[in-house]
């Protein structure tokens, strides 16, 4: 059985790594062709060189309006056009906003909200031609509140709001927009918060299904590929967090508060410290950090 994305042209940011990359092997196996764009040119280059078929890489960080604009102009020159784009670049701070530097603050918001205006724009005239979709990754973030998460929490409802305004603007094109919302997957990004914040895991223990809940790599490529070959309007990972949007006035309601806030009195302080002590605003592996 052929696949709709059998010859499609799938640009993602982010690629080099995690959801990205395991969004466009599976893409590539199910016959598109893939314009890689990120941050970290050998694992680029190496994935473009492991996948089969013929594909575009280019080095561009997605706050950088003119490198994008010269990535999809060589993809579109590569690969003919584009088709679809999984705008999928993003990072976490680490720490409160009264913890961390306000330029970490400042840098998580232009990567995972401004990162995803300027990829809509740089590809903008290339999905119109071709009547194509976007897929947004917003986050289960966008929801719901939790301590050390602000900027996070703040890009990802970002990414939510201007995609829900993209669809209605673009929707007479013939384009198509999605929101992804994937709660906890297991990404360096999330192994990363795991290992340095032993305060933020146990917050997470506490948190009720499935919003505590931490899906696999692989499982969320999966939906996200699915969205962008069914041309999803949203796609929830796993599917529950649905559940959450739809409760989210209870979520973020003055019962939650409580809640959240009886255990933040004792695990915000132990937080901050650690972030203070860790010598850096982002994890590990994160490109926040170069």
């Amino acid at each position: 059985m052929r696949s709709g994305l059998d010859g499609k042209v799938v640009l993602v940011t982010g690629a080099a790594r995690g959801i990205g990359e395991h969004t466009a092997r599976l893409a590539a196996a199910r016959g598109a062709r893939l314009a890689l764009v990120g941050l970290e040119a050998p694992l680029l280059a190496k994935l473009a060189d492991d996948l089969p078929g013929r594909h575009y890489w280019a080095e561009a960080d997605v706050t950088d309006q003119a490198a994008l604009d010269a990535a999809v102009a060589g993809a579109r020159a590569a690969l003919g056009g584009i088709d679809a784009v999984v705008a999928n670049a993003g990072l976490a701070n680490i720490g409160t906003v009264a913890a961390g530097p306000v330029d970490a603050l400042v840098r998580t918001i232009e990567v995972n909200l401004i990162g995803v205006v300027r990829t809509v724009a740089a590809t903008l005239p290339a999905i119109t031609e071709r009547r194509g979709y976007f897929l947004l990754i917003s986050s289960a973030a966008a929801f719901s509140a939790l301590p050390g998460m602000a900027a996070y929490c703040a890009s990802k409802a970002g990414v939510e709001q201007f995609g829900a305004a993209l669809r209605l603007e673009t929707r007479h094109l013939g384009v198509r927009v999605g929101t992804a919302h994937p709660s906890w997957i297991d990404t360096d990004l999330v192994r990363d918060i795991r290992a340095d914040l032993p305060a933020f895991n146990r917050t997470l223990s506490r948190l009720p299904w499935p919003l505590g809940q931490t899906t696999s790599v692989q499982a969320c490529a999966e939906a996200l590929v699915d969205a962008v070959e069914r041309r999803r309007r949203r796609v929830y990972v796993p599917r529950p967090v649905g559940l959450v949007q739809a409760m989210r006035t209870l979520v973020n309601g003055p019962l939650a508060d409580r809640v959240i806030g009886r255990t933040a009195r004792t695990t915000v302080p132990e937080l901050e410290e650690r972030a203070r002590s860790l010598g850096r605003a982002f994890g590990a592996h994160s490109m926040g950090n170069r």
